[in-house]
């Protein structure tokens, strides 16, 4: 005949209060060299998770929650010195861009505008010469 464990709970477990100096104690044990946190959670008659949680709330450095401000004064703005009033700057036409098509060879063509910088298009054609 098997015998069976049989657990009978009678009435309803309020859940455990823990102080703060308790959780202190049970966190710093897990910091130890060589400290099992499972073993820690096992003889203190917690979950495994709830030691990481605690530890990571108490271990959190904490960032100031009040800005830290500095003072501003408002002053007068000087009067602007007196310049001889310039001409607006003439606007020059803009050069008209169009469409340049290379053929690399290979049946590869390669478009760009005209007024590409030689510089970038150079580095452009000797990377689709590589491949």
């Amino acid at each position: 005949m098997t015998k069976h464990r049989i657990e009978v709970i009678t009435s309803v477990e309020r859940r455990r209060r823990w102080s703060r100096e308790q959780k202190e104690r049970l966190v710093a044990a897990t910091l130890e060299p060589g400290a099992s946190v499972s073993e820690i959670a096992h003889s203190a008659g917690i979950h495994v998770s709830q030691l990481f949680r605690w530890r990571k709330e108490l271990c959190q450095i904490s960032a100031p929650s009040v800005p830290q401000l500095v003072p501003v004064e408002i002053v007068e703005a000087p009067p602007a010195p007196a310049t001889p009033a310039e001409p607006p700057p003439v606007s020059r036409p803009r050069k008209k861009v169009s469409t340049v098509m290379i053929e690399i060879g290979g049946g590869r063509r390669l478009r760009v505008e005209s007024d590409l910088d030689t510089e970038d298009l150079a580095r452009i054609l000797d990377v689709l010469e590589r491949r």
